[in-house]
């Protein structure tokens, strides 16, 4: 067996980290516990998309996923001051 090379290895543990994340967010639980602050969790599974995207070097769906996130994360901050 080849030896992975050290990129590699970092990309598949990021790659772990950013699923067990996904998977830990669409618990029931944690979905409950998120919701209490406000968060929405589809939005967070976007943001995690995007991280995802950016940290492979997808720059442009990092762009539109992190940006879709922000502009509705910010949308509803507005609608929830009026």
């Amino acid at each position: 067996m080849a030896p992975v090379s050290t990129s590699a290895r970092i990309t598949s543990e990021v790659d772990d980290v950013l699923g067990e994340l996904e998977t830990l967010l669409k618990h029931p639980e944690a979905g409950a516990t998120f919701a209490e602050r406000g968060v929405n969790i589809s939005l967070a599974l976007l943001l995690v998309d995007g991280v995802r995207a950016y940290l492979n070097g997808d720059r442009a769906r990092a762009a539109e996923d992190l940006g879709d996130a922000a502009h509705e994360i910010a949308s509803r901050m507005n609608a929830a001051k009026d």
